[in-house]
């Protein structure tokens, strides 16, 4: 049987198994064939046997068909109601301006800049990788499209300057960059609320569960004194643990300085792309007390954007990638709201209640926090992880922790999600491409990921100490 077959087999013999287990004290029928259903959306998420966006698609097709969250009527407000949710199409509009970033040149740009002037030495180069990924990451909510569109095509290029290819002194320089540029875009995408999809997904769904969304300032206020030390350490501890054996590199500057030239002067609409960015990152900050929605403030970017022919409509219209992800939260927005529709994350936030209501609020947070993190080795997709785990571990924490804790807790579980995509080479969007470029073997990725993994843990851990 082909692997294939076997994830396709996979979600279904899931759902079948679940679906035929008596529902356990507490839950009705219809509960258990909906958790039955969720827990097959979230392997298909895991082994993608199609596209995730059809996986998640089918889920709330078939919930609504077969009628487990209410009458026709119910049933099919329940299934659409993921396409009217403002954040989604936050993230939406932040696709398209990576679309400007890519089509103006300006993401490009800012790299070769950061090479010219950063560049002299193997160090130098790491942190100007490191640092046009943090350029961009406050206006880019796909890594992938930040890490590995805006940053890779220029990274990459970097160690061929210096005879280090995949399968000839990969050590020499390409590895070195390769790491530092995953590491680095993980810590960015913990900085920013805005620099990781997921991210604002998990946002929406402990406002569903708190009342309370956590606005860009807030997440700023916890996370940015945890992840600037960070991400000024891992260039160089990168340099220390997994050093590049060649030291120095007077060639890099010259070469991004060729590389300028061929781009020619700042163009108008790399300009203008700057400055509609920058708007739209003040606007997200202090939009609120200008009674500014921060999803208006992006589509309305987006549309001067069109109009001002930074991009252009069929540039929206054939984002496959925007529209993908439109489709995709939506579909999982809406599965996470039926846990709560159904009674399961009531049935949950009881038996939990039981079984840890001996653990203070100290060890309780720890130990959710550890556990977020670590069971991250069995998710394929930060998005699954989110969807999966955020309104469990939302129901735990508001049935046992004081209220004054929940807030700051929801920011150091949610926060938690871009660093933890460094432990294997699945653990986010970014890490296939820079995995795949062949410059580091699995077993020494898995060994970096266990070790920068732990770093990171630990900041998170001392994070929850502080702010909690």
């Amino acid at each position: 049987m082909s692997n294939q077959m076997l994830k396709m087999i996979a979600p279904l013999a899931v759902l079948v198994i679940f679906w035929f287990i008596p529902a356990p004290e507490g839950l009705s029928a219809n509960a258990w064939h909906f958790l039955a259903v969720f827990f097959a959306v979230v392997v298909g998420l895991i082994l993608e046997p199609v596209p995730a966006a059809l996986v998640g698609f089918t889920g709330i097709s078939f919930v609504a068909l077969i009628g487990l969250v209410g009458n026709p009527k119910e049933s099919i407000t329940w299934a659409l109601s993921g396409f009217s949710n403002s954040v989604i199409w936050l993230i939406f509009a932040a696709f398209m301006f990576a679309r400007g970033y890519e089509k103006t040149g300006l993401g490009k740009r800012v790299s070769l800049i950061m090479v010219k002037f950063m560049g002299k030495s193997s160090l130098g180069l790491g942190y100007a990788v490191a640092f046009s990924d943090l350029i961009l990451a406050p206006f880019m909510p796909s890594n992938t499209a930040r890490s590995g569109g805006s940053v890779y095509p220029v990274a990459i290029n970097i160690p061929h300057i210096f005879d280090s290819y995949p399968d000839k002194d990969p050590r020499k320089l390409g590895a070195y960059i390769s790491w530092v540029a995953i590491a680095t875009t993980c810590v960015t995408s913990s900085m920013f609320l805005t620099a990781l999809a997921p991210n604002l997904l998990a946002v929406d769904l402990i406002g569903k569960s708190t009342g309370h969304v956590i606005s860009w300032g807030e997440w700023a206020g916890v996370m940015l004194p945890l992840m600037i030390p960070l991400f000024l350490l891992t260039p160089w501890l990168t340099y220390v643990i997994y050093p590049p054996t060649q030291k120095k590199s007077p060639e890099a500057p010259a070469w991004a300085s060729e590389e300028l030239k061929k781009l020619g002067p700042v163009t108008f609409k790399e300009y203008l792309m700057a400055s509609l960015a920058t708007i739209a990152l003040v606007l997200w900050i202090f939009g609120k007390e200008f009674g500014v929605d921060s999803t208006t403030v992006a589509i309305s970017i987006v549309a001067i954007m069109v109009l001002a022919n930074v991009i252009t409509w069929d540039d929206l219209l054939s984002n496959k990638a925007a529209f993908n992800v439109l489709i995709w939260f939506s579909t999982l927005v809406a599965m996470a709201a039926g846990l709560k529709k159904v009674g399961i994350l009531d049935w949950i936030g009881a038996n939990t209640q039981t079984m840890l209501s001996g653990m203070n609020s100290t060890t309780l947070i720890i130990a959710l926090v550890i556990l977020f993190f670590l069971l991250h080795y069995f998710f394929a997709s930060v998005t699954a992880h989110v969807t999966a785990l955020i309104p469990v571990f939302m129901t735990i924490a508001a049935t046992l922790l004081p209220p004054e804790q929940i807030i700051p807790f929801t920011v150091i579980l949610a926060g938690s999600l871009g660093v933890m995509g460094i432990i294997t080479p699945y653990g986010t969007g970014p890490s296939p491409i820079w995995y795949g470029a062949g410059y580091i073997s699995q077993a020494r990725w898995w060994a970096l990921g266990a070790i920068f993994g732990a770093l990171y843990l630990a900041v998170i851990v001392v994070g929850a100490f502080i702010f909690i």
